[in-house]
C-alpha cells in the first residue's frame, strides 16, 4: 500500500458508452502537480479539444479531492469540480466542502472523470466491489436535497452511509448558473458545472467506500494538526453582533488600515460562522450595494441590522462541520417559514440577496437561501442577476409587461421572492434570467449592458473590488474570473506567507489605505503569490478559512511533506502552484479567450467614481495592474497568453 496519501489511481466515465476505466497514475505526476485542481488541470488541459462545447460531449467533468483529504491534516476536506465552463467559455472549476471529498478517495481515486451524454438519466454508484451506471428516471425531477435522501436510502447498505453529490433542477434544466449538491446543501456553486452534469444527465455520483489513506509519516501529521488545533481553540470573549458595524464605521473612517492576523477573523467566524461581515462589511465598503451603485448612503446600519449576525446564531440548532475541521463555522437552523430546518445562509448569500437588491426581510433570505441549494443554483449569480433587473427596470430599459406584472422596484421582497421562483423554474420573465447576467443582456438587449457587473462573463461576490483593489484584480486575471476564494489584499495579510517564504513582500503593523491601490510591482507579486498559494490550497483539499489562520499556525507545506515525504520547500511548492495556474491560463488561450478582455466591469473599478459612501473617489488602474500579475508569472505582459515553449516544458517536466 503507498503511504503517500495519494491513492495513485483515477476514475474514467464514459456516459455515452456506458464504459468504465481505471487509470494508474505515476508518483511523477503526482509530484508536478499535488493532486485537486492540479491534477485536474494536467489532465483535462490536453484531453478536452479545442472550441469543445461545454454542453457537449467532449467536455470532461471531474471530481478531485485533495491530496490532503484523509490524511489526518486539519481543514483539508474540501473538493473540487472541474471542467470547461458554459458560462465563461473558458476553466471552469467550484469548489465544496461537507463529507464528499474522503469518499472519492475511500473508493479508491484521486479523481472520477466523465465524458460523453448518457441517452438517459443516470447515476454513478461506486464502492469497494462495484462501479456502474444506475437509472436515474426515478430521481430525475427531484431537488437536491430529495435527490440526495431518496440515494442515500436505496443504495445504502447496513452500517454504510453512501455520500451523494446531485443537481437539483436548474442543471437538470441546464441553467448556466447552476451547481452542484452535497450534505443536503453545501454547494460547489460557481462556474455553471451543474449544467454540464445536467447536459450529460448525469443526475448524481454515490460513494461509499471504505478504503483507507495511508500518509507518510502519520506521527507527524498528528503533531503538526494538535499543534494548529491549539489555534483553533482559543476563543476568548467577543462582542455581541450589534456592535460590528460599529468596527466597520470605525475602519471606514480611518485613513490607515491595521495589518489583519487572521486569528481575530478565527474568532468571528467560530462565534458566527461568515455571517459575522453581514453588517461590518457594508460599513468598510466591502459589500457591493444596490448593484454595485449603491453604498452606506442606501443601506446604512438601520437597514443593515436585518441581518445582524446574531439573528443567524439565535436560530442555529447546531454548529455544521466539515470534514476535518475543528472549526465548524457552518450551521444548521431552524426556521418558522416553508422549510423548517435549512443551512445557515452564508455572508454572499446574504448580501447578493439582501443589500444587493435592497431587501430587509432576513426570513425571505432563509427561504431564498434553502430554495436555490435545493434547485442547485449559485446565490451569488442569482442575486446578482435580480439587481440587474431592477437596475433595469428602474432605468425603463424594461417594465411590467416584460416581468410578468412584478414590480421590480428596490427592496420589494415579493417580487424578489416571486423572481427567484420564477427563475429555477424557469418560467416567463425568470427563463430571462435563468442563465445569468450575460445571458439576460442578449435576451434583453445592448440597452442593459450598462447595467451588468460581469467577469469574464461571470457575476463577481460580494467584496467590493473598489474598496480592496486585490480583489479587482483577481476577478480580472484568473483564469476562474470574478472569483473571491481566489485572492485579495487582505487576505495576503492573514495568510502572512512572510514568515515561511523569505524574500517575498511583508506588510507592516500599519500602512496607509492609499498605498493599496498604486499599480506598482509590490501589489503585483502580492496578487501573484495569492494565486499560487490558493492553487495550493485547492490542490490539497484545504479551507481558505484555515488557511486565513497564518501559514506559521497551519502548516500546509510541512503537511504535504509529512503526507508525502517529498521534503520540498515552500518555494518550490509555490513553483509547482505557478506551473498549475500557466496550465489553466493556457486552456483558457487553447479555447479561444483573449485574457485582457476578462476584466471585471468599469463600475467595479470606480469607473466613473462614486461620490459618496466608503469608497468616493477610488478608482483602480486595472490595466497596469494586470500586465505586471501576467509578468510575474512569464507570460506575455500585453496579452496574458503564456508561450507555446513556456506550455510544452510544463507538459514535458509532467
Amino acid at each position: 500500500m503507498k503511504r503517500k496519501g495519494y491513492m495513485g489511481k483515477v476514475l474514467h466515465v464514459d456516459l455515452t458508452t456506458g464504459e468504465i476505466q481505471e487509470e494508474t497514475l505515476p508518483d511523477s505526476v503526482y509530484e508536478k502537480c499535488l493532486g485537486g485542481m492540479g491534477l485536474g488541470a494536467t489532465m483535462l488541459h490536453d484531453r478536452i479539444p479545442a472550441g469543445a462545447d461545454p454542453l457537449g460531449p467532449d467536455n470532461i467533468l471531474g471530481f478531485l479531492p485533495g491530496l490532503l483529504t484523509g490524511t489526518g491534516s486539519l481543514f483539508t476536506g474540501r473538493w473540487m469540480v472541474v471542467g470547461k465552463s458554459p458560462l465563461t467559455d473558458g476553466w471552469g472549476d467550484a469548489n465544496c466542502g461537507g463529507t464528499f471529498s474522503p469518499a472519492i478517495k475511500r473508493c479508491g481515486y484521486d479523481g472520477i472523470f466523465f465524458k460523453g451524454i448518457s441517452e438517459k438519466p443516470v447515476y454513478l454508484y461506486v464502492d469497494d466491489h462495484v462501479k456502474e451506471l444506475r437509472d436515474a428516471s426515478d430521481v430525475w425531477g427531484l431537488d437536491a436535497v430529495e435527490t440526495e435522501a431518496h440515494l442515500t436510502k436505496t443504495t445504502g447498505a447496513k452500517g454504510k452511509q453512501p455520500k451523494v453529490a446531485c443537481i437539483g433542477p436548474a442543471g437538470e434544466s441546464i441553467s448556466l448558473i447552476s451547481g452542484i449538491s452535497t450534505d443536503k446543501g453545501r454547494m460547489a456553486a460557481r462556474s455553471g458545472l451543474g449544467a454540464v452534469m445536467g447536459s450529460k444527465r448525469l443526475k448524481a455520483v454515490v460513494l461509499a467506500g471504505s478504503k483507507r489513506i495511508v500518509p507518510h509519516d502519520r506521527d507527524e501529521m498528528k503533531r503538526l494538526s494538535q499543534s494548529c488545533n491549539k489555534w483553533v481553540q482559543f476563543q476568548p470573549p467577543f462582542v455581541s453582533g450589534w456592535l460590528t458595524p460599529f468596527f466597520g464605521a470605525l475602519m471606514r473612517i480611518l485613513p490607515t488600515v491595521m495589518t489583519m492576523d487572521g486569528l481575530l477573523y478565527k474568532i468571528m467566524l467560530r462565534k458566527w460562522g461568515t455571517v459575522s461581515m453581514n453588517q461590518m462589511s457594508p460599513e468598510m465598503g466591502d459589500s457591493p450595494l444596490k448593484n454595485w451603485k449603491g453604498s452606506i448612503k442606501d443601506w446604512g446600519i438601520r437597514k443593515s441590522y436585518t441581518s445582524n449576525p446574531d439573528k443567524f446564531t439565535n436560530c442555529e440548532k447546531v454548529k455544521y462541520h466539515c470534514y476535518s475541521c475543528p472549526l465548524g463555522c457552518g450551521g444548521i437552523c431552524t426556521t418558522e417559514g416553508k422549510y423548517s430546518e435549512t443551512h445557515k445562509p452564508e455572508y454572499e448569500t446574504v448580501l447578493a440577496l439582501g443589500g444587493l437588491c435592497m431587501n430587509e426581510d432576513v426570513d425571505a433570505i432563509f427561504y431564498m437561501n434553502e430554495l436555490l441549494n435545493r434547485a442547485g443554483m449559485d446565490t451569488i449569480s442569482a442575486g446578482h442577476a435580480i439587481a440587474f433587473a431592477m437596475e433595469c427596470y428602474e432605468e425603463g430599459v424594461i417594465t411590467k409587461d416584460d416581468t410578468d406584472g412584478l414590480d421590480l422596484t428596490w427592496g420589494n421582497t415579493e417580487a424578489i421572492v416571486a423572481l427567484l421562483e420564477k427563475m429555477v423554474k424557469r418560467e416567463g420573465f425568470g427563463h430571462v434570467l435563468a442563465d445569468g447576467v450575460k445571458q439576460a443582456v442578449e435576451r434583453i438587449g445592448k440597452q442593459a449592458e450598462p447595467y451588468a457587473v460581469l467577469a469574464g462573463g461571470q457575476e463577481p461576490a460580494m467584496h467590493d473590488s473598489r474598496n480592496d483593489p486585490g480583489f479587482a484584480l483577481h476577478y480580472s486575471v484568473e483564469p476562474t474570473p470574478g472569483r473571491h476564494t481566489l485572492g485579495s489584499h487582505l487576505y495576503y495579510e492573514m495568510y502572512q506567507l512572510w514568515k515561511v517564504v523569505k524574500g517575498i513582500p511583508k506588510i507592516p503593523p500599519m500602512y496607509w489605505k492609499s498605498s493599496k491601490y498604486k499599480a506598482i510591482d509590490r501589489q503585483a507579486e502580492i496578487g501573484a503569490i495569492n494565486s499560487k498559494y490558493m492553487t495550493i490550497i485547492n490542490s490539497v483539499g484545504a479551507c481558505m478559512f484555515g488557511a486565513f489562520l497564518g501559514a506559521k499556525r497551519i502548516r500546509i507545506f510541512d503537511w504535504i511533506n509529512a503526507a508525502t515525504g517529498w521534503n520540498l520547500t515552500p518555494d518550490q511548492y509555490l513553483d509547482k502552484a505557478a506551473d498549475i495556474h500557466t496550465l489553466k491560463q493556457s486552456f483558457n488561450v487553447k479555447h479561444g479567450l483573449e485574457p485582457k478582455k476578462i476584466k471585471v466591469s468599469e463600475r467595479a473599478l470606480g469607473r466613473p467614481v462614486q461620490t459618496e459612501g466608503a469608497n468616493k473617489g477610488r478608482s483602480i488602474e486595472i490595466e497596469a495592474m494586470m500586465s505586471r500579475y501576467w509578468e510575474q508569472f512569464g507570460w506575455d505582459v500585453n496579452t496574458g497568453k503564456p508561450s507555446r515553449e513556456h506550455v510544452e516544458k510544463i507538459a514535458a517536466d509532467a
